[in-house]
């Protein structure tokens, strides 16, 4: 499967050749497509022995993705579902528990790093949870501080027995 990130990789390595062919040295054209000058070195060299098909036929590097884009927009619209729907007992996604969820729909395994890496991909961010109960009631808080409280307080001077 071609993924667009490749897609945006081959554009710009053939965006670069053509600049290069056009007189731009590898270090202005590394500059303009957003890359390393020794990258824009290596394309030119590639593009004096090959010609731009050599660009485009270069394969790419690195490990091939373990999740397509359409496995990754699946997650995130899964993440979008309280923990508890798939299976969880609360209702806070962790790092273990995304990695969890992945296994389970995808059967691939990966380290909380990448997790974590994957989790910021799809625009999603770090969150704490708030320490209190969604059902607490405010008023009754503040009374119970305001009156309650100070009546249990032992006075000052009073001593039992």
């Amino acid at each position: 499967m071609v993924t667009k990130r490749l897609d945006e990789t081959v554009l710009r390595r053939l965006r670069a050749g053509r600049m290069m062919l056009a007189g731009k040295t590898p270090a202005q054209a590394a500059h303009a497509v957003g890359v390393a000058r020794q990258t824009a070195y290596t394309w030119k060299a590639l593009l004096d022995e090959g010609g731009i098909d050599a660009l485009r036929a270069m394969p790419t590097r690195g490990r091939p993705a373990r999740l397509d884009d359409e496995q990754l927009q699946a997650l995130g619209r899964a993440l979008l579902d309280k923990p508890t729907e798939h299976g969880f007992g609360t209702e806070l996604w962790t790092l273990k528990r995304v990695g969890v969820l992945i296994e389970q729909l995808y059967g691939v395994k990966f380290s909380q790093t990448q997790v974590w890496r994957i989790l910021g991909n799809l625009g999603f961010s770090v969150q704490k949870p708030e320490r209190r109960a969604i059902e607490r009631d405010e008023d009754a808080v503040q009374t119970w501080k305001r009156k309650t409280w100070p009546a249990l307080k032992k006075k000052p001077g009073a001593r039992d027995g």
